[in-house]
């Protein structure tokens, strides 16, 4: 699917933004309005990663991408270590200050996500996607702390401006974006960690959910398509 012009900038951008924008619109004590765009997120990423990213890697026959993948996803493993599990919904309450760690985290993830959106068109839509509940996660988590609105805001656009930045970052260097594939092979690994433990936990207790069952098969069905 062709996108417009720039739309690797602004959509991960106006994905975060929209997160945050329900979230701040709702205001609810817990996000329990998460599970089911957690569970189309989880299922969409995927089937990004199967249908389209995995055979686009390995058609360039490098030896190394298996590597560079599993790297990634132990990388993923590490942010979310720091973060907690932010990447997919997790919130947790501190009795301290705001973790500016799981900040940091979730700002470096959302980086490393933006390194091939230049030349990812089906990616784009998925990090996209998956901003919508990071936002509002990281919404839940710096609401309840006590900060100026200002700060409050600044560290929301700090995020939000993160995959923009990365994928800036890459399309201006050459070495990085003529290394384009090993950089692909880390994001998948990254998606592919958070995209399964979405969807593990969204089955958890073994229990049947009709709703939650749809939203997976629809978003599998939307990353085929596109």
């Amino acid at each position: 699917m062709e996108l417009f012009w720039g739309a690797e900038y602004i959509l991960p951008f106006f994905g975060a933004l929209i997160g945050m924008t329900i979230a701040l619109w709702t205001k609810p004590k817990t996000p329990k309005g998460l599970s089911l765009i957690l569970a189309f997120s989880g299922a969409f990423l995927l089937a990004i990663t199967v249908f389209h990213l995995l055979p686009e890697v390995y058609a360039h026959q490098n030896d190394s991408i298996g590597l560079w993948i599993m790297g990634g996803l132990l990388l993923q493993l590490f942010l979310e270590f720091v973060s907690q599990g932010a990447e997919h919904g997790h919130v947790h309450h501190h009795k301290n200050n705001f973790p500016v760690l799981i900040l940091l985290s979730l700002c470096l993830h959302a980086f490393v996500e933006g390194f091939p959106l230049y030349k990812e068109t089906t990616l784009v839509w998925g990090i996209f996607i998956h901003k919508i509940p990071i936002g509002m996660v990281l919404v839940f988590l710096i609401w309840k702390e006590h900060f100026s609105k200002s700060v409050r805001f600044f560290f929301l656009l700090l995020f939000a401006v993160m995959s923009p930045l990365g994928t800036l970052f890459v399309e201006h260097l050459g070495f990085l974006s003529s290394n384009i594939i090993p950089l692909l092979g880390v994001v998948i690994g990254m998606l592919l960690h958070i995209s399964t433990t979405i969807l593990f936990e969204s089955n958890k207790g073994h229990q049947f959910n009709l709703k939650k069952l749809l939203s997976i098969l629809l978003g599998l069905t939307f990353a085929y398509l596109l």
